[in-house]
């Protein structure tokens, strides 16, 4: 880089314009434009000879650090230079939380279908005349048609854009929502029942993967690099939460159907908060925003090895290793959580546990993990920002360790121990969950894709996990009868012989290096300013 000569210029008494820049003649121009629409101040440096980009991020003499970059060609809504160099102004919109909590009440909804009939299997039997198998099936259908769902949404978002999207998510949702309550009428037969509560998991298995997967690239097109993290922690987790809401609520009714309606109106409620989301802002927040959509198959291209090394989703060997590591760790531990939220009640009752306590056990896993998650995301945007692998090779240990831990612990009065333990598995796992997804974007820069992917292998295990539970329950006449304690070998074995693979991950953060290379360089010009 040449030399910078600085003119700094801060407006003091007027007001800058709504769009926060200006364009200077006669010069290549850098001019900083509002990380947040309500900054009404704008800095603007000449800049008399520069290459390459810009960004910047911060706090400095009270006014926010502006996040610029100078493109050579120009991209919509930015300034040109005389050199025909393009400004692109980098700037986060307050809207975007509307957004967020939109997304976040959608996901959670959409997260209540799958869990709602595991603390009340024992009273949907007595109630329906469904065997347990059957209704263990009310969850494992919405994670099978999860499976293809899953890859069509990258393209769905690709050709149609998030909002379209969440409009057809949320249709699904409401869909399914009356066509289960219809299965309760009191005049339909228990085939019938059966046939129309499964139709409707059917239709909300089409709607749950919609609001889950677009979480990391919502964060990526709308929010910052200082809160990136933390969005795909909100919105990430607000599925787990409505599991854990969907645990408390289920049994609290007086009857099944009751129930069953209940989860129809809070659907019904939720529903409209889809017109809160936005597609796009107009400008960028970030470099990583800016960027053009990389497609579902460029990134099975690069997984397989045969997209070119010039291609912008290019993946080194070891980052296709690192990619493969994380998918399948984060199915491993997503689908035993899964799995344990649609068993729930059939792994404790037996040793004398009742269906409230069985739903307070699971929602102690998820809501600890809620609090961990929440106190532990900002820490990794601000201050932990390059250790997500390491984070994911600590935790991994804890969770394999608790796991099989439950081996021992489920057995009659030991209820302090299990919440012990849920609480130690929620608070691990439910951290991991916006590490795994935000260090799987970095690896790929394909935060929609590998989103889907993460997402599949998590439904995908979960399956796996119901199917093999339910085939090594015990019988009527062992002791107790139709226990899990074999089930629970299988799961702390397994998952403690999986997670060693954690050890080869090195993670590099192939996306966040590239965004903080440029806001070093908007570094130098903010000392530059400043001076």
């Amino acid at each position: 880089m040449r030399q910078v000569n600085v003119q700094p210029l801060v407006s003091s008494s007027t007001p800058a314009p709504d769009d926060c820049h200006e364009h200077l003649e006669g010069q290549d121009q850098i001019t900083s434009g509002c990380i947040d629409e309500e900054c009404r101040h704008t800095t603007r440096p000449t800049i008399t000879s520069m290459s390459g980009s810009i960004a910047s991020e911060g706090k400095r003499s009270g006014y926010d650090i502006r996040t610029v970059e100078l493109a050579q060609q120009p991209p919509s809504g930015s300034d040109t230079g005389s050199h025909g160099e393009a400004v692109v102004h980098y700037r986060s919109y307050r809207r975007r939380f509307l957004g967020l909590v939109s997304l976040m009440l959608l996901a959670a909804t959409s997260g209540m279908v799958w869990p709602w009939f595991g603390p009340i299997s024992n009273n949907v039997s007595s109630e329906f005349g469904f065997t347990l198998d059957q209704i263990n099936w009310f969850g494992n259908t919405v994670n099978f048609v999860y499976l293809p769902v899953s890859v069509l949404v990258p393209v769905l978002f690709s050709r149609y854009g998030i909002r379209f999207t969440c409009y057809l998510g949320a249709v699904f949702m409401l869909m399914s929502a009356w066509v289960r309550y219809a299965g309760t009428a009191h005049n339909v037969s228990t085939n019938g029942a059966y046939a129309l509560i499964m139709a409707g998991q059917i239709l909300g298995g089409f709607a749950q993967p919609i609001f889950q997967i677009l979480g990391p690239k919502y964060s990526e097109v709308w929010f910052n690099i200082r809160e990136r993290t933390t969005a795909t922690m909100i919105m990430s987790l607000a599925n787990p939460v409505g599991g854990a809401i969907a645990q408390i609520l289920s049994p609290v009714f007086s009857s099944t159907r009751t129930s069953i309606l209940y989860l129809g109106v809070i659907s019904t409620v939720a529903t409209p908060f889809v017109f809160l989301i936005g597609e796009k802002p107009p400008t960028p927040p970030t470099y990583a925003a800016a960027q053009s959509q990389s497609s579902f198959m460029s990134l099975a291209r690069a997984m397989m090895g045969t997209e070119p090394t010039s291609s912008p989703a290019y993946m080194t060997p070891h980052e296709r290793l690192d990619f493969a590591i994380v998918a399948f760790e984060f199915g491993l531990l997503v689908g035993v959580v899964n799995a344990f939220s649609v068993l729930t009640s059939q792994f404790f009752e037996p040793y004398g546990y009742s269906d409230d306590t069985s739903g307070f056990l699971g929602a102690a896993l998820l809501l600890v993990g809620l609090v961990a998650a929440i106190v532990t995301a900002p820490l990794f945007d601000r201050v932990l920002t390059h250790h997500l692998a390491l984070t994911a090779k600590i935790l991994c240990p804890i969770v394999a360790a608790s796991w099989l831990s439950m081996i021992w612990a489920v057995r009659p009065h030991n209820v302090g121990a299990l919440y012990a333990l849920m609480a130690i598995i929620g608070g691990s796992s439910l951290t991991l969950l916006p590490v795994a997804l935000e260090l799987a974007a970095e690896l790929t820069r394909n935060a929609d894709g590998s989103s889907a992917v993460m997402w599949f292998f998590g439904n995908f295990f979960g399956i796996v996990y119901v199917l093999v539970n339910g085939a090594l329950r015990g019988s009527e006449t062992a002791n107790p009868p139709l226990n899990m304690h074999r089930a629970l070998i299988f799961q702390g074995a397994f998952i403690c012989g999986s997670v060693v693979l954690v050890v080869f991950l090195k993670g590099r953060q192939a996306r966040r290096e590239m965004d903080e290379m440029k806001a070093k360089e908007g570094e130098i010009l903010g000392h530059a300013v400043g001076s």
